[in-house]
């Protein structure tokens, strides 16, 4: 089990994203478009840097839904491989059978 404030760092993390994430995309847009004058891209290049470091997609990491666990999450299932062997060999995931050959 991950430390409990990983994980609540982590969620506090995905509603800041999904919070700026209308106004991160605007800004990006305006400083891609080579069109627009190069005061206004570099206004908004100020802007954009202005916004809260954890506002970036980049850093949200992918948790294990149960456990909280970082590594090995299978993003399908948004579980790691050790949750997801159990619950598959419990019978709740429907067609998922331990492989043998």
């Amino acid at each position: 089990m991950a430390k409990q404030s990983a994980i609540q760092k982590n969620n506090k993390r995905k509603r800041i994203v999904a919070r700026d994430a209308k106004k991160r995309a605007e800004l990006k847009a305006i400083i891609r478009d080579m069109t627009i004058p190069g005061e206004e891209r570099f206004t908004a290049m100020l802007k954009l840097s202005s916004l809260p470091k954890n506002g970036a997609k980049i850093r949200v990491r992918n948790r294990c839904a149960l456990s909280g666990r970082p590594r090995s999450v299978y993003r399908k299932f948004e579980l790691s491989r050790i949750a997801l062997r159990d619950l598959a060999s419990s019978g709740y995931i429907p067609g998922m059978v331990k492989s043998s050959w």
